[in-house]
């Protein structure tokens, strides 16, 4: 009976994915949201119709074009299902949560903190593939998030997508080529790519892999590449072959990125700029390479300068740190003026602005850059520091309102937004707002800042009004 029942409900997660299907290619995407939610309830595990949800609940979302306050509403809404959600977790409803949370993102199924809770709640009900398609989808309309597509990539190893994984690992090597734990997984995911019809045979058993590799040359090479930092000879043979592959695949920017993040692991960083910018020749609208050069520009500088201190000249050291930190600038402003969509960018050059107390520029910046899911908070906050420091205190403390409105955990984020509303308040004079605001971090982080001397400050003063 039990075998029956279950057929029935695969059997009707099975109509209403393809009803929803019908309705999604008909551009009915209200209906086709609420059968494919009926559909992943039947049965959660069902990805292709979780897949075609999340792709719904983005279309919905782009087509609908929402007032300020309606966005305001919907916001306050999405903290109180997140809260909501967080408790089902806390309970051990997973099943539940992961529901809730397909409601919470049929909302905004890109807010950063949506899709948080949303991949929180997949993995405690052991559903990656639920997970990595929310990640995929948030990464997919943030093409530029490389701490999106770290996550990406990670969840494709985790189902077993290997090819996929590794794709996505050359990106962020290419991005971070000094990251070791990237390219160590990269390396993991071509071998898995690679030897993917005999490796779990080989597993556990000691250079097993060996023995599935024809090629004995191919197995040295491999073992080259594993290495967190290829050098001497053996960085001398990879560099050839990567330069012979240009030379068979000239189009291929995987084989320039390559050779530059080899390049640049030996400290040839000048060698690494000329191969990266001969990329950027056969794609100059790559905003990756553009990163990477970057990267490689900054990493030659920080060479220098280091080669400098270790000369003793400090003086030295100090004019090249001067003109590594105009590099920075000049470098994002122009990139902002290639990619003036790119938000990610929007909020780096704001920052650089905030940091030379250009407050005004660094305004114009983090206005735009809140538009952004992954960056609307911290915006919203730096956006507060630039009006308190030009003396606009009422915008500031509106800023950090609306921050710390869609701040449900007092994580460390909220922490920062909290104790600089209770700053605020404490400079206006305002000791029991400024003793509300510090109270809530005092007491999730006693070691927060100087949250202890303030706490025990204004508990003076509090204690000197009241008698």
């Amino acid at each position: 009976m039990t075998g029956e029942r279950a057929d029935q409900r695969n059997q009707q997660a099975q109509n209403f994915f393809n009803k929803g299907s019908a309705a999604f290619e008909r551009g009915n995407f209200d209906i086709a949201i609420d059968l494919l939610m009926q559909c992943v309830s039947l049965s959660p595990g069902f990805s292709r119709a979780r897949k075609l949800l999340r792709a719904t609940q983005i279309a919905k979302f782009r087509k609908e074009k929402k007032s300020g306050l309606t966005i305001k509403l919907d916001d306050v809404k999405a903290a109180m299902m997140r809260v909501k959600i967080a408790g089902l977790l806390k309970a051990g409803k997973t099943e539940s949560a992961l529901i809730e949370c397909e409601k919470l993102l049929t909302l905004n199924p890109l807010h950063s903190q949506n899709v948080e809770m949303a991949v929180e709640a997949a993995e405690a009900a052991d559903h990656p593939e639920a997970a990595l398609f929310t990640v995929e989808a948030a990464y997919e309309n943030n093409p530029d998030d490389m701490e999106l597509l770290r996550r990406v990539a990670d969840y494709y190893m985790t189902v077993g997508d290997y090819t996929k994984a590794r794709d996505a690992y050359v990106k962020l090597n290419a991005y971070l080529p000094n990251d070791q734990t990237i390219f160590k997984q990269l390396k993991d995911a071509e071998a898995r790519v690679t030897m993917a019809a005999g490796w779990e045979e080989a597993a556990g058993k000691k250079d097993a892999y060996r023995d599935l590799i024809a090629d004995k040359d191919q197995a040295k090479k491999l073992d080259m590449q594993a290495k967190a930092v290829v050098a001497g000879a053996d960085a001398e043979a990879l560099i050839e072959e990567a330069r012979a592959r240009i030379v068979q695949e000239p189009n291929n920017l995987n084989y320039y990125r390559a050779l530059a993040r080899l390049l640049s692991q030996n400290k040839r960083f000048d060698e690494a700029v000329e191969v990266l910018e001969a990329a950027r020749k056969i794609n100059a609208a790559d905003p990756e390479l553009d990163r990477a050069v970057t990267s490689t520009r900054i990493s030659a500088f920080e060479a220098r300068i280091d080669a400098l201190k270790e000369a003793g000249d400090a003086e030295g050291a100090a004019e090249m740190e001067t003109e590594m930190n105009q590099f920075i600038f000049d470098d994002l402003s122009a990139r902002v003026q290639r990619y003036p969509n790119d938000l990610r960018l929007r909020y780096e050059l704001g920052m650089q602005y905030f940091m030379y107390e250009h407050y005004d520029d660094a305004i114009g910046q983090f206005q735009l850059s809140q538009r952004s899911p992954k960056e609307r908070i911290e915006s919203l906050y730096y956006l507060a520091m630039c009006f308190a420091h030009k003396g606009q205190r009422d915008m500031a403390i509106m800023q950090l309102e609306t921050a710390n409105d869609q701040l449900p955990i007092m994580d460390d984020l909220k922490k920062k937004v909290v104790f600089a509303l209770g700053k605020l308040a404490e400079e206006a004079g305002d000791i029991e707002k400024a003793f509300g605001y510090y109270k809530d971090v005092y007491g999730a982080d006693i070691g927060f800042e100087d949250i202890s001397a303030r706490m025990e400050r204004i508990y003076k003063l509090r204690q000197a009004q009241q008698g």
